[in-house]
């Protein structure tokens, strides 16, 4: 219907123009006004309607530009009929009028530019009207990824790895990220590349959610920093390992990586083989700042006092030691050194005692100095080692060291 109805407002307006063209010409033509009326009576006492619009195509078309008079029925504002008016020249070449167009003849394609675009009113079927498909629109900006994912392949398929999105997109920049990237593309080779690597497929998730950016790293980049770690001796185990504890190394180029390793050996004097066993223990050294690992070092030597060799063999024994609060660090060394009296020496055999929490150290200190057995002398009888003072559970330190039952221990707890 609405095909039907630009074909008919096309080909009106094609009349409009012809007629408005004859006009003209007429005008220009006739010697008189008289005679121009004469000229354009037939057109003027057609009817309106339809058939007004075929006899004007008509008259037109084929009206002979000789003599004519208007009808004595019209000087009286009557007419007998369409046919009685025309003149005589149009009766004559009524017989030759051409055909009009069928209304289904197809258009030419080039005539479609002239064709009326369909308007936004007009009135569809209630069948049309239910195979339209309305898609939801995508927000043009969000807080938050959730809006994202029934649009984007790429978060879909990264949710159903595990990837937790609610925390990937708190990190800076890192949602626009994943917009950007194309699964099968993208995303695809670097997951390959890190189980190839020695992520196990189910801390693939827990990986990308803490180090969303690696998605958009040159994979041969990546490939040239797991080829530095294999040359510094490095199995594929333990890069493996130290690749799942600290999910930013691989960001880091081989000259910062290279610097770190340099770093740890020249600043605490150890071996290659022991700033290699360093790192994997700790691998987060390779990726943190190192203005707190700096910091440390110099508490340990001038506030603790410790020596330089000292200091070696705590930090190879004890990495965490190094990325520890300062002042929790010299609040147990405090307590340890200047209430318990443990000499710096003893400090150094057992230096896992500076990760326990001091509250455990306290009262487990305090229980046995209440019942007579806090010894830490070795050269004393009854001895208790540092180890077993912050180490054991509570059931096994109250009967093997403290030698009391557990609900003792508990009833002092209340008194302090």
């Amino acid at each position: 219907m609405a095909l039907w109805a630009r074909q008919a407002s096309r080909w009106c307006c094609l009349l409009n123009t012809s007629l408005a063209g004859g006009f003209s010409r007429r005008l220009r033509s006739c010697g008189s006004p008289a005679q121009t009326c004469r000229e354009f009576a037939p057109l003027v006492l057609l009817p309106a309607g339809k058939d007004g619009v075929l006899w004007r195509l008509q008259a037109c078309r084929r009206v002979s530009v000789g003599s004519c008079s208007v009808p004595d029925s019209a000087k009286d504002g009557s007419f007998s009929s369409v046919e009685s008016n025309l003149p005589s020249p149009v009766k004559h070449e009524q017989a030759k009028v051409e055909t009009l167009p069928e209304l289904n003849a197809k258009i030419p394609n080039e005539d479609w530019d002239d064709v009326p675009p369909s308007s936004a009113l007009e009135e569809i079927s209630e069948e049309e009207a239910v195979q339209i498909i309305a898609e939801p629109i995508l927000p043009l900006q969000s807080t938050t990824l959730r809006d994202y994912v029934d649009h984007s392949e790429t978060l879909a398929k990264l949710v159903h790895l595990g990837v937790d999105l609610s925390q990937v997109e708190k990190r800076q920049k890192a949602g626009q990220l994943l917009l950007t990237l194309d699964f099968e593309k993208d995303i695809r080779k670097i997951l390959l590349f890190l189980k190839d690597v020695g992520v196990e497929d189910n801390q693939l998730g827990p990986f990308l959610t803490k180090n969303p950016y690696i998605l958009g790293e040159d994979l041969e980049a990546l490939e040239t920093r797991v080829a530095y770690l294999k040359s510094k001796k490095f199995g594929k185990s333990e890069i493996a390992q130290m690749v799942s504890r600290a999910p930013y190394l691989l960001l880091f180029s081989v000259e910062r990586l290279d610097n770190r390793l340099g770093f740890f050996k020249n600043e605490l004097g150890l071996s290659v083989k022991k700033t290699k066993d360093l790192v994997i223990r700790l691998p987060r050294l390779l990726t943190g700042k190192l203005e707190p690992v700096k910091e440390n070092l110099q508490v340990c030597q001038i506030e603790l006092g410790f020596q330089r060799n000292e200091i070696q063999q705590i930090v190879y024994k004890t990495p965490k030691i190094l990325t520890a609060s300062k002042k929790r660090l010299k609040q147990t060394f405090d307590y340890l050194h200047n209430i318990m009296g443990i000499p710096h020496h003893m400090l150094t055999r057992f230096p896992q005692v500076f990760n326990s929490k001091l509250l455990r150290i306290r009262e487990r200190h305090m229980f046995l100095s209440f019942l007579g057995r806090a010894q830490y002398d070795p050269a004393q009888p009854s001895y208790i080692s540092l180890d077993q003072l912050v180490s054991l559970p509570d059931e096994v330190f109250c009967t093997e060291i403290a030698k009391a039952s557990i609900q003792d221990f508990e009833n002092f707890l209340k008194t302090l």
